[in-house]
């Protein structure tokens, strides 16, 4: 691990028992505000997939922070997916199981189809709203290339619930 990436996973807080009891909440909030950790992060997300897609989806919430920092650094637009009701012109949606509730998420029909589509998002934990992202990326007739995530919860099965083939590329474990 570089001596940026170093920092960069020292800005990240655990929380206990939040939002609910016996789950912990990675904040990535502090590697946002730095500009220098949050331009690292970008590239660092991207690296592996140079050349492999034409826009970044980012999943709401802090998934569009990346998102928009790593499309601005790869020159490409975004595509914001949302939950549901958020979007003023939704074309397709998904319903997801969370580790700890259930959500749904939308997405708007604003890039062509057969876009090549790079997804990315804060945490892989169980998977259930990456794996819906992608869905919805395929409703609207475009192509997801890859996964981009800053840090991925091992022991809880999100990297297996993906399951269909596409490269996942992760900064950190916790």
């Amino acid at each position: 691990m570089t001596t940026e990436l170093a920092h960069v996973e020292a800005q990240i807080v655990e929380i206990p028992d939040y939002p609910q009891p016996g789950v912990i909440f990675r904040d990535v909030m502090p590697v946002l505000s730095d500009g220098e950790a949050l331009r690292t992060v970008a590239k660092a997300l991207l690296a592996p997939f140079a050349g492999q897609f034409d826009v970044v989806a980012g999943i709401e919430a802090r998934g569009f922070l990346l998102a928009g920092a790593a499309a601005t650094v790869a020159n490409v637009g975004l595509v914001p997916i949302r939950k549901a009701g958020k979007l003023p012109r939704p074309a397709a949606s998904v319903p997801y199981q969370l580790e700890y509730g259930t959500e749904e998420v939308e997405i708007q029909r604003d890039i062509a189809p057969g876009t090549r589509v790079l997804v990315m998002d804060d945490v892989l934990a169980t998977g259930g709203t990456i794996a819906a992202a992608i869905e919805l990326v395929r409703k609207i007739d475009a192509l997801p290339t890859g996964i981009a995530v800053l840090m991925e919860l091992d022991g809880l099965g999100g990297r297996e619930a993906l399951g269909d083939g596409l490269p996942l590329h992760t900064l950190f474990h916790g």
